[in-house]
C-alpha cells in the first residue's frame, strides 16, 4: 500500500474531471488498468502545463521512471471521475507525484509516480531549480 509522505513544499493540488468512455472498459466490464495509468499521466501533464511558465514549457519535459498504483474499487462506463494530483518530494532531477482517482466520494485508485525532468533539446535529465519547484506551491 502506498504511504503518502508529507511533501517538502506544501503542494498545490490540481484536479481534472471527466466521464469514463466505453473504450476505457476491459473484458471484465470495468475500467482497464491501462486507462488509469493514462489518466494519471494526463492529469500530471495538465498540472505541469497549468503551473509552468511558457519558458519552462519550451525548455523542459518529463518522463516517468516509476509508477506505483493501488486499485481500490472498479470504475464503470459512464462514471463521472475526478483525478486529483499533487507533488511530493523533489530530488535534483526528479519529483514524486501523488494521484487519487475518485467517483464521487469513493476512492477508486491511488498512485505514486516518479517523474524525471529532461531538457527538450538534449533529452537528458536537467537539474530542477527552486524557481520551478515554487510554481507548485499553494
Amino acid at each position: 500500500m502506498l504511504q503518502a509522505r508529507a511533501p517538502a513544499f506544501p503542494g498545490m493540488k490540481f484536479s481534472h474531471s471527466f466521464c469514463v468512455k466505453p473504450e476505457d472498459i476491459d473484458e471484465q466490464g470495468h475500467v482497464n488498468n491501462v486507462a488509469y495509468v493514462r489518466w494519471i499521466q494526463q492529469v500530471a501533464v495538465a498540472h505541469w502545463r497549468h503551473a509552468a511558465s511558457e519558458e519552462m514549457l519550451a525548455k523542459y519535459s518529463w518522463i516517468v521512471v516509476r509508477h506505483e498504483i493501488d486499485y481500490k474499487k472498479p470504475g464503470f462506463d459512464g462514471d463521472e471521475i475526478t483525478a486529483r494530483t499533487w507533488v511530493g518530494e523533489w530530488t535534483h532531477v526528479t519529483c514524486e507525484r501523488f494521484t487519487e482517482i475518485h467517483r464521487g466520494g469513493e476512492l477508486l485508485v491511488k498512485g505514486r509516480t516518479v517523474w524525471c525532468m529532461i531538457e527538450r533539446e538534449t533529452t537528458k535529465p536537467k537539474r530542477i531549480r527552486k524557481e520551478l519547484k515554487e510554481r507548485f506551491i499553494n
